[in-house]
């Protein structure tokens, strides 16, 4: 009924991006067989598949779907009903094997623990046309880009699920100045602590917060409201459980039957076929339809490293090597250049940002140079790295300064997103104010320090829920963020500084507009005997900004800094201020530029630099 010849070619070389509108669960509203549902699956290996439900008290023999030649049965139910729950009974035709399988392409399911998919009616009064129309700006790489990392489920509780977190999560942002939300993946999965990362409903937001309509409003009301919403995607395995993707139709289908290609030993999940044209549909089909039917504006695709690698946390002995002998899952490459060539080309408004932990070349840079064609990467090495340094006793930095530093020599080689995320709260690691050194005061200094830098770097920062208020407590998904804290001036203050980290880098093109670019940053220097980073920022036609970093509990009054811009120079943030909980060493009034040599320039500025703090400085400007 909805397939056509040329949805089957595509559907079997591997291109198809829109499967979802022809496979899965669709009411019928005109014709014939209105008021039926169309029913289709790829189930190639089965010799009978049956459509069972409510409807039909859940044995399918009257309700019986038909393959054609590209291994899809399809068929129209007519007893069947938009909010009916479904599965498909399938009996494999080698051995006789019967099993109850969720749809792939199920566009809602039941709420877990319950499993099964949902006849789904997806229409929506869209309201965010001004969003969508101008969304380019907002995604752009020379955007003011900030991003809030939110797990739904414990952010807020809330008994009005998406559409009454919408509203909270839209009033939050604008008090906090983040430009997007990223929505760890709110995909089906049956395992609420896998957090999403074990996703089996790879086109439907779980039911645990609301209908699919309700997701819809969410983002719609986001955009209305001038926020991006980026979601988690997870394309790098799958859970084993009975009712989802392993063994669909009794076979290996969208895994790989070896273990050592088809098995994740750390998540014990399976592993996609990406050889297999059919798995390439499938996954391109889920990604364009969260751009597509829900107007995401960007998918952080997770566990790039891990599908890039055939040894990826195996031992020898594990893994088979390539058709080449060498360790590249070639088949995930051109899978991964694939889908953001796809994504690119229907949405050249939207990001997609890769999570890849290692030294791959080329991860955010165009597929016709040998690149991966992500729009940004995940920096792991800052992040770690910073981590590290922050870690240590500031006694102890002046002769690790380079832990801070080493970031420059390869800062523009991507395009890259600074992440603080939910990784660095968990199991066993603390929360990011506890994972600072010294008494309160200091640690508190510290991760001011830490914010002021992250938004002062090169890059775009993203930031998970509760560190932006100094959370206590390392995250826990079945707990709710407290909240409560915020009645305290010291969490408060670290809310302030955030918010006017984030309004900072809107109002100065100079920390926006060139992240990914050498243009967009001068080292001035790296002082070692002070332990201080200073290094200036830059746009064209705009403004520069020096950012100087003093990452010891010992102020440094009268610190000449060398500068290019004659004339009077302003603070325009301080991360010690009293509003943030800081000591209050700021710098008041106006700071005159001095023919005095420093760092390589002619001309100067004379600041007292806080203990454990980040300055901002900008030359004031006239007219």
């Amino acid at each position: 009924m909805l397939l056509t010849p040329d949805d089957r070619h595509r559907f079997r070389d591997g291109s198809h991006v829109d499967l979802a509108r022809v496979l899965g669960a669709h009411p019928v509203t005109s014709g014939p067989d209105a008021g039926g549902v169309w029913f289709a699956v790829w189930a190639p290996n089965a010799d009978r598949v049956e459509v069972i439900g409510a409807w039909n008290g859940w044995q399918g023999a009257d309700d019986l779907l038909h393959p054609d030649d590209s291994g899809i049965w399809h068929g129209v139910v007519t007893g069947a009903s938009v909010g009916d729950g479904y599965k498909y009974r399938i009996r494999n035709r080698d051995d006789g094997s019967i099993t109850d399988k969720a749809d792939p392409f199920g566009f809602e399911f039941e709420e877990p623990p319950r499993t099964a998919s949902v006849i789904a009616d997806l229409a929506y009064g869209w309201g965010d046309d001004e969003w969508m129309a101008d969304r380019h700006a907002a995604n752009a790489l020379d955007a003011p880009m900030s991003v809030y990392e939110v797990h739904l489920g414990s952010w807020r509780y809330e008994p009005g699920g998406y559409r009454a977190l919408a509203h909270q999560l839209a009033d939050y942002l604008d008090e906090t100045g983040f430009t997007h939300v990223e929505l760890l993946p709110i995909m089906e999965h049956p395992f609420y602590g896998s957090w999403g990362y074990q996703t089996l409903g790879y086109f439907a937001p779980s039911r645990r917060y609301g209908p699919p309509i309700d997701f819809k409003y969410l983002v719609d009301h986001l955009h209305q409201r001038g926020h991006g919403v980026i979601l988690d995607w997870v394309p790098s395995h799958f859970p084993l459980d009975q009712s989802g993707l392993a063994r669909f139709d009794g076979t290996h289908l969208y895994e790989h039957a070896d273990p050592r290609l088809g098995f994740h030993p750390d998540w014990k999940s399976g592993i996609f076929n990406y050889d297999r044209h059919e798995v390439r549909s499938f996954l391109l089909s889920s990604a364009l339809w969260w751009l597509g039917e829900y107007h995401a504006d960007g998918l952080r695709v997770d566990a790039v490293a891990s599908m890039l690698y055939r040894d990826y946390s195996r031992e020898e002995g594990q893994w088979i090597p390539n058709e080449h002998g060498g360790r590249e899952n070639l088949g995930a490459v051109a899978f991964l250049q694939q889908l953001n060539q796809s994504v690119y080309n229907r949405h050249p408004d939207v990001q997609m940002i890769a999570e890849e932990s290692t030294a791959w070349g080329g991860v955010s840079r165009p597929t016709d140079t040998g690149g991966l064609g992500f729009g940004m990467k995940w920096d792991m090495g800052w992040m770690h790295d910073t981590l590290q340094f922050l870690a240590r006793d500031p006694v102890h930095r002046a002769h690790h300064l380079g832990e801070a530093t080493f970031r420059n020599i390869y800062a523009f080689t991507e395009n890259f997103v600074l992440p603080l995320s939910h990784d660095e709260v968990v199991h066993g690691k603390g929360s990011m104010v506890n994972k600072m050194p010294g008494d309160r005061w200091q640690q508190l200094a510290n991760l001011r320090l830490v914010y002021g830098y992250q938004w002062a770097a090169p890059g775009k920062p993203l930031l998970f829920m509760g560190g932006e208020f100094a959370v206590s407590d390392e995250w826990s998904h079945d707990v709710e963020l407290a909240w409560e804290l915020l009645q305290y001036d010291e969490h408060k203050g670290i809310q302030r500084l955030v918010g006017d980290l984030n309004r900072l880098v809107r109002a100065e093109p100079a920390l926006h507009r060139v992240d990914f670019e050498h243009t967009g940053h001068r080292s001035i220097t790296d002082d070692h005997t002070n332990t201080v980073m200073l290094f200036e920022r830059l746009a064209p036609d705009d403004r520069p900004v020096v950012v100087a970093v003093n990452f010891t509990p010992v102020p440094r009054p009268g610190y000449r800094i060398g500068v290019s811009t004659a004339g009077e120079w302003t603070e325009v943030l301080n991360t010690d201020a009293e509003a943030y909980g800081g000591s209050g060493l700021v710098n008041d009034g106006p700071i005159q530029a001095e023919a005095a040599a420093a760092h390589g320039s002619e001309l100067s500025i004379e600041i007292d630099l806080p203990p454990l703090g980040v300055t901002f400085l900008a030359p004031v400007e006239v007219g």
